[in-house]
């Protein structure tokens, strides 16, 4: 019964219908898409792809992962430093300002959800414009929600938010999309594992050209998303 409540929550979690914005954002695809980087679903599935492998796999998992150990012991100190870590590596305006806005959003539901404890409710307001994996370790780690399973629920939204941008943008049709989360969502599972066990020294941000899209879309002309 607990693992089945497990899996219901994190299904709440990684839901389109949280409502904390993510269908905002494009992360910059939209940019790849304006200047003809992404073109249709071969391009759409390489750029993501590459997203998933590179920054994702290497960056904002492991950190998740390293945000939910932390509230698992109640360390709020590392919590803090591990959440200090993750914003200094959102290396765009839009893409700082975007998870604050999302932890802000999160943080606000989670004080609305007379569910929640309220002690780690009190904890979660002690922080300062905390960034949304932040607060998604917190719920996931007090749902009982595995570890690897939050980091797949987790980055399973973030591959469909991308998936939905490229549907809307590119244009992509609805088989095209679900062509994307078949292939991508493949390497899910192999990616997270990765992120677990990945050590502190070789997790980084580095992916120059998401960069540099990040930061065109923030002057783009014409655009459907904030990021």
């Amino acid at each position: 019964m607990a693992s089945a409540l497990a899996l219901s929550r994190l299904l709440q979690l990684a839901s389109p219908l949280l409502p904390v914005g993510a269908y905002c954002y494009s992360q910059g695809l939209e940019w790849a898409i304006e200047s003809g980087e992404v073109k249709d679903v071969t391009s759409a599935q390489a750029w993501i792809g590459d997203s998933l492998q590179v920054y994702q796999a290497r960056f904002e998992l492991p950190v998740l992962y390293k945000l939910y150990q932390a509230w698992q012991v109640g360390d709020l100190v590392q919590v803090q430093e591990w959440d200090s870590f993750y914003q200094a590596g959102r290396d765009t305006a839009e893409g700082w300002a975007e998870t604050r806005q999302m932890g802000y959003s999160l943080r606000r539901l989670l004080n609305d959800l007379k569910p929640m404890s309220e002690a780690l409710v009190a904890q979660i307001n002690t922080l300062q414009s905390p960034a949304f994996p932040t607060l998604f370790a917190a719920i996931a780690q007090h749902w009982q929600i595995p570890p690897e399973q939050a980091l797949q629920g987790y980055v399973w939204g973030w591959l469909e938010n991308q998936a939905s941008a490229a549907m809307k943008a590119v244009p992509l049709g609805q088989v095209a999309g679900q062509t994307i989360l078949l292939a991508l969502g493949e390497r899910l599972p192999q990616v997270v594992a990765s992120a677990m066990t990945l050590p502190e020294e070789h997790m980084s941000n580095f992916n120059p050209l998401l960069s540099i899209a990040g930061c065109q879309h923030e002057t783009q002309y014409s655009r459907l998303f904030r990021s």
